[in-house]
């Protein structure tokens, strides 16, 4: 009588919590979405283009449909047949990375086994078929490519308990409380989501900014309606004489480039002798909406740089532009050399920065006519671009390792995700205003027109790129699937600047916040060919180690002179408030 009752109320709880979940999903998602109409339409005429493509070569399609049957009938064999060496190697493995598929039932179970391999096999021919169909333009291929790995990866047996050997020793081990736990979970997360489901991946009240990331002592010295401008307190005796001021991305929060102590580049600035300041993004909300890139540039970029002038006495000032925060700062030196003012800048240090936008990389899927005039009309209504789809939709671009692994972790097993610092500071998301958002979109992506001469303009001033004459240290990462490498160095050439070009190892955040404590990652430098970036790569030296050290060699032969430390605070100079300031503190 016991587990009849545990089942009824078992079944009961279920159904509850179904009900709030349709009606959570109904409240929230329910609203006219101009960019998933895009989407959808997009995606149809696509698939119709490539229908339509191989309905014109038969042949071609018919020989890859018996490949895929032989294969198929080869994995059936792989997985159920005797084998005759202890060791079976399977017919179709899982890419280096992917750890969707490292329970052991996987490898030593033939069914779950040869559900693996089937599906893995699937993707893979439907890849391959997309890739060899003849007559379709390439950015077409890119988007159905793109979309259907999403869609692949969506169905992954790994996604469902019926199909994953380990979800379902745990259901059966635990009764089902996994499934329970992840329900609870579900609906917490869906109260927050808008537009798409928002999965955690962190635990969103594991860290408070200012007492365990984020903080390095420093002084909020300067305030408007767009930044706040901190400067560090110094930690040695002596500092180099030119300053150092960093140009964030306006995507993110700053404090990716101070997170903890063993891993701030914040942190290890100071230690090197550098006055450095650090630009805070205000978060915007929809009264922002006209604020536009010009005033990024205008009333950020340049603003800070006058007023680390006033803060430090330089009129010389390096300075580092991470990502977006790159695209800004180039803009900003080439909108200073265009109006013939005061140039501060003495180096620029520009870190997985988009000049040229040729080489979208995966974002390349979403940049078209109709689904950038469906993001218009999306900032348009809603006065910013919103932080959390916008990082929901860059997750999707690693969709397995940062959708779907949270997906089954939090739903499917129902354990609460880990306690990651970087995994908080990605989830710790910033809007964009419309008119800023609409401007990176169609001008720079869509029409690409900042490598065009005089064809942006900054508030009515033409700029040039070419105009740009400072040093510059430009580092990509070879991983990088937001900034690929190939085109940031075609951006690179854009500039007239003496160029010193790295690469470094992994991707567009480890690549570039790896501490040399950590002794992690190398880099390529001193490429001989500075026209083409594979002949570049073939020629370059590679060195074991982080790249913050080869850029600190780099400064120090700039400028070497030094000067007794600078007090972010002073009687004449008190500030405002201590680091980490407010605006970064807003969430949404």
């Amino acid at each position: 009588m016991g587990t009849q009752e545990n089942i009824e109320q078992g079944l009961t709880a279920w159904w509850q919590y179904n009900q709030e979940l349709w009606q959570l999903a109904a409240t929230n998602f329910s609203k006219e979405n101009p960019l998933q109409n895009a989407l959808n339409e997009q995606n149809q005429a696509d698939l119709q283009s490539w229908l339509s493509a191989l309905n014109q070569q038969p042949e071609t399609f018919i020989k890859q449909q018996n490949a895929w049957w032989q294969t198929q009938f080869a994995i059936f064999q792989n997985s159920f047949m005797p084998q005759t060496t202890d060791e079976k190697e399977d017919i179709i493995s899982p890419e280096r990375g992917d750890k969707r598929f490292v329970d052991p039932d996987w490898q030593e179970n033939p069914w779950f086994n040869y559900l693996k391999q089937s599906y893995l096999w699937f993707g893979q021919s439907l890849q391959n078929t997309i890739e060899n169909t003849p007559g379709l333009d390439p950015k077409l291929k890119e988007r159905l490519a793109f979309f259907a790995r999403q869609s692949v990866n969506s169905v992954s047996p790994s996604n469902f308990v019926s199909t994953n050997p380990e979800l379902l020793k745990l259901t059966l081990e635990s009764n089902g409380q996994n499934l329970f736990d992840g329900l609870a979970r579900l609906k917490k997360d869906l109260a927050k989501s808008t537009e798409m489901l928002r999965v955690s991946m962190t635990n969103e009240n594991a860290y408070t900014l200012g007492e365990d990331l984020a903080c390095t002592p420093g002084r909020v010295v300067f305030q408007n309606h767009l930044f706040e401008l901190i400067q560090y307190h110094p930690t040695t005796e002596q500092v180099h004489k030119t300053p150092l001021l960093i140009v964030p991305p306006f995507v993110n929060k700053y404090y990716i480039l101070d997170l903890r102590a063993d891993n701030s580049m914040v942190k290890w600035a100071l230690e090197q002798g550098y006055t450095v300041l650090m630009m805070s993004w205000k978060n915007p909300d929809p009264s922002m909406a006209n604020i536009a890139f010009d005033d990024y540039v205008v009333d950020g970029v340049l603003c800070a740089l006058e007023q680390t002038e006033k803060q430090t006495g330089e009129t010389q000032i390096h300075t580092v532009g991470y990502c977006i925060g790159g695209t800004l700062l180039t803009t900003c030196m080439a909108y200073i050399a265009a109006k013939r003012i005061k140039q501060r800048v003495k180096s620029a240090t520009l870190l997985t920065t988009i000049l040229d936008f040729s080489q979208p990389g995966e974002l390349g899927a979403f940049i078209n006519e109709p689904t950038i005039n469906a993001l218009e009309q999306y900032n348009n209504q809603n006065g910013v671009m919103s932080g959390h789809l916008l990082g929901t939709s860059f997750s999707m671009l690693r969709e397995n390792s940062l959708y779907w692994n949270y997906f089954v972790n939090n739903y499917l097993k129902g354990k609460a995700p880990a306690d990651l610092d970087l995994l908080y500071w990605n989830s710790d998301s910033t809007n964009l205003t419309a008119a800023c958002h609409n401007f990176i979109l169609r001008d720079l992506y869509l029409n690409n027109l900042l490598i065009e001469d005089k064809s942006v303009s900054i508030r009515g001033t033409k700029i040039d790129l070419s105009k740009v004459k400072q040093p510059v240290y430009f580092l990509s990462t070879r991983d990088d699937h937001i900034a690929l490498w190939q085109g940031t160095f075609e951006g690179a050439k854009r500039l007239s600047s003496p160029l010193t070009f790295v690469l470094g190892e992994s991707g567009h955040i480890a690549g570039v916040v790896n501490p040399p404590s950590a002794n992690k990652y190398g880099y390529w430098f001193d490429g001989q060919d500075q026209d083409n970036p594979a002949e570049w790569l073939a020629s370059a030296k590679h060195e074991s180690g982080s790249w913050w050290s080869h850029w600190a060699q780099w400064l120090h032969q700039i400028n070497p002179d030094q000067v007794p430390a600078r007090a972010a605070q002073s009687d004449e100079q008190p500030g405002i408030y201590d680091a980490p300031g407010e605006y970064v503190k807003q969430s949404i």
